[in-house]
């Protein structure tokens, strides 16, 4: 599973924010995943979940009871989550946007792409710079467009 994206589908991963130029615009894009100084639940997660030795243990699972696992724990992260991840929690509190803030000190970006919140925003860092993130299709059916100019939010029900 480790390259099942990569070799059967032709699909390129990227565990980290991958930063590219167009139309003479710079951008930082990413899922988001455990950037900033919050998220400790999901960083904790994500040390097991990449662990070798837990997934050599989870390989060795019969797929009903590795899927009930990921379900449960699935689950049982959002119980402790709340709703935390449908809300905006302010400039000041949103991890992404202080990551972000935190990479404009050192180099100028025109744009940040992330999806992890799952929640549509589009927040303006300074006078040349925005972070988006993309929300999701389930919910609130927006996804982000470039035309070579600018980065918008769009709902594809509208």
């Amino acid at each position: 599973m480790n390259d099942y994206f990569q070799k059967e589908l032709n699909i390129p991963v990227f565990h980290k924010p991958l930063e590219f130029e167009s139309c003479g615009k710079c951008f930082l894009v990413g899922h988001g995943d455990g950037l900033g100084p919050g998220d400790k639940g999901f960083k904790r997660m994500k040390k097991v979940f990449t662990n070798p030795v837990a997934k050599w243990f989870f390989r060795w699972l019969h797929p009903d009871i590795g899927v009930r696992l990921a379900q449960h724990l699935s689950v049982k992260n959002k119980l402790i989550s709340g709703d935390e991840d449908v809300k905006f929690l302010g400039e000041d509190n949103e991890w992404l946007v202080q990551y972000c803030k935190r990479k404009l000190k050192t180099k100028h970006y025109d744009y940040f792409l992330f999806g992890h919140r799952h929640l549509p925003m589009e927040i303006e860092l300074s006078s040349h710079s925005k972070y988006i993130n993309t929300g999701d299709w389930i919910h609130y059916f927006t996804y982000a467009v470039f035309d070579g100019k600018e980065v918008v939010l769009v709902n594809c029900k509208e």
